[in-house]
């Protein structure tokens, strides 16, 4: 089983918050695009690679389950996972941490397009192997 992880942290800005102080909900979604940019950043596989081969990678399909709320000016950190990859579809989980609690978690899916948004084999781009030498065997 493949094991991708990564961790970013970050601090809730004014901007993200209602007018009670709490984290407005879609913002959990940015920072999950930010958890997953962050990993491909950290293999050394920044999403700009992708790009310049053509590819780009739509979200299909998206979860969130809030179980506590960020505040403004919490500290808190992203756990991002990469649970599964084929040639088409590349899933993740995340989970949103405040110190030892958790605040979020979800998953969103992925399916890798080509210039002209159509379903892609990633397999016949150059990225493919740069990805796979990065899996822990």
């Amino acid at each position: 089983m493949m094991s991708l992880s990564s961790e970013t942290k970050l601090r809730v800005r004014y901007a993200e918050t209602d007018q009670m102080g709490v984290v407005y909900h879609s913002n959990y979604l940015i920072w999950f695009e930010v958890g997953r940019t962050e990993l491909f950043r950290n293999l050394g596989l920044p999403y700009t690679i992708f790009e310049e081969q053509g590819l780009s990678l739509a979200v299909v399909e998206a979860s969130c389950r809030y179980r506590r709320p960020a505040k403004y000016d919490d500290e808190l950190v992203v756990y991002t996972h990469m649970e599964n990859l084929s040639s088409r579809i590349i899933i993740f989980s995340y989970k949103v941490l405040k110190g030892t609690i958790l605040l979020t978690e979800g998953k969103t899916s992925h399916v890798f397009l080509d210039q002209e948004g159509r379903v892609a084999n990633v397999r016949k781009y150059p990225v493919w192997e740069q990805v796979l030498a990065k899996i822990p065997s």
